[in-house]
């Protein structure tokens, strides 16, 4: 993993929604499930467009 690709990651765990953060902690594993999918979406996603910003639909 080179500079480039750690901090688009970086930024986009700090901008994560705190609902993200809450839930991954849960011990529910559908509410967990859920939030690491919603991570890795947002991290495929600013991987995908060299940025920690969302696209708009």
């Amino acid at each position: 993993m080179n500079d480039t690709t750690s901090a688009i990651i970086l930024r986009v765990i700090e901008r994560a929604p705190q609902w993200i953060r809450h839930d991954l902690d849960s011990k529910d594993e559908a509410i967990r499930t859920r939030a690491e999918e919603t991570l890795a979406a947002m991290i495929a996603n600013a991987l995908e467009t060299g940025t920690s910003e969302s696209r708009e639909a």
